[in-house]
């Protein structure tokens, strides 16, 4: 069922959304070489308290961290550890909080130190495909032209979009419906209404789209061992264009990759 949210919901959904922002760029700009995953997880979940949220993710399911933090061919819900990131390699941290009984979440894919072109590349075109994902969240628009926009401008680079794990909708529950595919093939022509809200995650790899969880039960990576990248935004559908709540680089350009 798609739930509708009302004015006042809405407002809540924007300041938690910007919260999620906020944290999830100062959580970036720390990933530097030298850091620790479990001293960036730990850094969000101070930075949760500071601004009055609750962790979306910690106890969701089990999982017992504040981000998911997915290194180089890790393509979701990596768990924080005592890895020290190196130059060269690209993080992906997913989190999300709570307010006032609604969620926000979000994520990024960020180059440690100096990265290789093709590491950037790939972060680029996974970026670019969120952003046009969302100019197509118009209200009378389907998941389906969601899906076309993601994957149209991932095929002409000849990577994989990853399938087993999908966007969706967002408010009093974390994954709420519909769910949004990022490819076409996968999607339903479910008319896009305002008043929701939505997440799009486009995970995108470098070869090819196969999934294999490792025995931790979490860490999703691509079967070939490829470098995999994760942007995620949530959406409000409007009247007219739609509105990004997690933003977190004040714009769809000009952080961290370009």
């Amino acid at each position: 069922m798609v739930c509708i949210k009302s004015k006042r919901e809405q407002e809540i959904m924007r300041r938690c959304g910007k919260i999620v922002g906020k944290i999830l760029k100062q959580v970036s700009d720390s990933a530097k070489e030298g850091s620790t995953l479990i001293e960036l997880d730990e850094m969000a979940e101070s930075l949760c308290h500071e601004n009055g949220v609750k962790p979306a993710f910690k106890g969701y399911m089990g999982f017992k961290h504040t981000l998911c933090t997915s290194v180089n061919e890790q393509i979701v819900h990596g768990i924080p550890s005592k890895r020290v990131l190196k130059s060269g390699d690209i993080v992906g941290f997913d989190f999300g909080v709570i307010l006032e009984g609604f969620y926000g979440d979000s994520a990024v894919t960020v180059p440690v130190g100096e990265v290789s072109e093709s590491a950037m590349k790939l972060m680029r075109t996974t970026r670019s495909s969120l952003y046009a994902g969302i100019d197509a969240c118009r209200a009378g628009n389907s998941l389906k032209d969601i899906a076309r926009a993601i994957e149209s401008t991932v095929k002409p680079h000849h990577y994989g979009v990853v399938k087993e794990f999908v966007g969706h909708g967002i408010g009093q529950r974390l994954h709420e419906d519909p769910q949004i595919p990022n490819y076409e093939a996968g999607a339903s022509n479910l008319k896009l209404k305002p008043g929701m809200t939505v997440c799009l995650e486009p995970m995108i790899s470098e070869g090819k789209p196969g999934v294999r969880i490792l025995d931790d039960k979490w860490t999703a990576v691509t079967e070939d061992g490829k470098l995999s990248a994760h942007y995620e935004h949530t959406v409000l559908i409007t009247e007219g264009d739609p509105e990004i709540l997690s933003d977190w680089e004040g714009s769809a350009y000009g952080w961290r990759i370009d």
